[in-house]
């Protein structure tokens, strides 16, 4: 049996050649021409002796290349581990090791990295993406290759596809494995809740070695729809690509989207009114974020919560239930989600805050060689994502922090969430995190990281004193620092467990 996710990719070549399969950078692709392409690397990996059931490692940049390896690698049944081609080396060695890499394929400058460094050894073939590298095949040598797909017979859909790399608390990189199955049905799932069509312009503007730009490439050309594939991330690259491309769907880091709306503000600004649907996934915006974005946008407006392990598992519209927005939303048909208490498996009441645990049927195949590790996080079924939160009356679920990150203080949890949520509200705050700060008498008490906005002042003082009238006494911070960043990862998500190394480092802490 071939690749059903090709198989998908493929038909929609055939019954619709012309139309566009994808933009990146400038640059197009027609189905026909993006079906050639995925064969033509189909027939160049089997030839250079790549074969079924490989692990080939591609430090991963956003380009028309990428997804077509996507696609020529579920059409020959081998998996891609996407990697952050700006990592150390180190990093990267750790991470290949873990996920088994047999072959690389990888850009003449991260391969003049490593051998600067010592270089990278796979026990396969080395492929240099864009030039010539000594012990590497040229991956020119793909105009040479046929058009027809290589026969490959026996993919039964439970093949892993993608690797995708996440750590734990102790940095040691947990390959999520990912199957070709999962992918199909995470992409149809996704293609019905947002009501998703051919005629649908989808914008991916993440980097590629993270789960949500897959999705977000992949599930247009099985939808037969056009894939928009930002080259990396600015507001002004997103709001020119907007503009230009007319992408009618989205799904971004809020950060990303708090940034758009700053540049969106100012004066000469193009509108952007192509979007029938903007998703904001990975943490909740501010209510007047939203309230803005929907003025400027004139779009359907949700917020989504979700793991790389259980795929996205609740959504919520804001227009449709603006009585629930400090919600995450419903879970998807597909999930069950539940709340479960701190080393119990028992559930928790409405309203009593435990952690978010997830049964779906989106649920990747588990972490590679790492079973014990998955049957640990896995209660009958249910996924224990290390996240805190806690069900209304309705069903909805509210997001309340990372259960790593909660602050005990005295005895007393504190969320920091609810302290971010309340010194943001100073007009002077750019952004702000509460983290644990390490106390001899209460073992930990509540900090405060601030960036203040650009030609504003504010003051300790000016933070205590709004704090004590809008947060309890057990949430109040004991110290405040102000800072000029805050730590992030490379989607922009807030690295809060990074904060206190962050200000020892640059040597604010007193």
């Amino acid at each position: 049996m071939r690749s059903q996710l090709a198989d998908l990719f493929y038909k929609n070549a055939a019954e619709m050649p012309d139309k566009q399969a994808i933009w990146c950078d400038g640059k197009t692709a027609t189905y026909q021409e993006m079906a050639n392409r995925v064969s033509r690397y189909s027939n160049y990996l089997v030839a250079k002796g790549v074969q079924y059931g490989d692990h080939v490692a591609i430090p991963m940049n956003n380009s028309i290349e990428s997804v077509a390896l996507f696609f020529s690698a579920a059409d020959l049944g081998v998996c891609l581990v996407p990697l952050n081609p700006t990592l150390p080396l180190e990093s990267i060695k750790v991470a290949m090791k873990s996920g088994d890499m047999k072959h690389l394929i990888a850009r003449k400058s991260f391969l003049n990295e490593c051998e600067k460094k010592g270089g990278v050894d796979v026990p396969g073939i080395t492929v240099c993406l864009d030039g010539e590298f000594e012990g590497a095949f040229p991956f020119s040598e793909v105009a040479t290759m046929p058009t027809t797909r290589p026969a490959c017979e026996n993919i039964k859909g439970d093949e892993s596809l993608i690797l995708t790399m996440t750590s734990g608390s102790t940095g040691t990189p947990k390959p999520i494995d990912i199957s070709q199955q999962n992918k199909i049905d995470r992409s149809l799932a996704h293609i019905r809740v947002y009501g998703l069509v051919k005629e649908d312009r989808i914008l991916a503007a993440t980097p590629l070695y993270h789960s949500l730009a897959e999705r977000l490439v992949i599930m247009p050309l099985l939808l037969g729809a056009t894939s928009i594939l930002l080259p990396r991330f600015t507001p002004a690259l997103w709001l020119k690509c907007a503009a230009e491309q007319k992408p009618t769907f989205t799904i971004a880091v809020s950060a990303q989207l708090a940034q758009i709306l700053e540049l969106l503000k100012q004066e000469n600004t193009e509108s952007i009114d192509s979007f029938h649907t903007i998703v904001s996934s990975s943490a909740l915006l501010e209510e007047k974020v939203k309230l803005e974005l929907i003025d400027r946008l004139q779009c359907e407006f949700h917020e989504m919560y979700g793991t790389s392990e259980t795929s996205t598992a609740t959504d919520i519209c804001f227009q449709k239930a603006r009585n629930k927005q400090k919600s995450v939303g419903l879970p998807f048909d597909e999930a069950e989600v539940k709340i479960l208490r701190d080393d119990e498996d028992t559930e928790c009441a409405v309203g009593e805050v435990g952690e978010i645990a997830v049964k779906s049927k989106l649920t990747c195949k588990g972490y590679y060689k790492l079973k014990n590790m998955m049957d640990m996080a896995t209660t009958e079924g249910l996924f224990r994502t290390g996240d805190l939160g806690y069900m209304d009356e309705d069903g909805y679920l509210y997001f309340a922090g990372r259960k790593k990150e909660l602050i005990i203080t005295g005895a007393i949890n504190v969320y920091p969430n609810d302290v971010d949520a309340v010194v943001n509200q100073l007009t002077a705050v750019e952004e702000c995190a509460a983290f644990s700060y390490p106390d001899e008498r209460l073992g930990e008490v509540v900090a405060l990281a601030v960036v203040v906005k650009e030609d504003c002042e504010l003051t300790e003082r000016t933070i205590k004193t709004y704090c004590a009238k809008n947060l309890a006494d057990f949430q109040q911070p004991h110290k405040i620092f102000f800072v000029d960043m805050l730590p992030k990862n490379t989607m922009g998500k807030l690295q809060r467990n990074r904060i206190l190394d962050h200000i020892r480092n640059v040597g604010i802490d007193k």
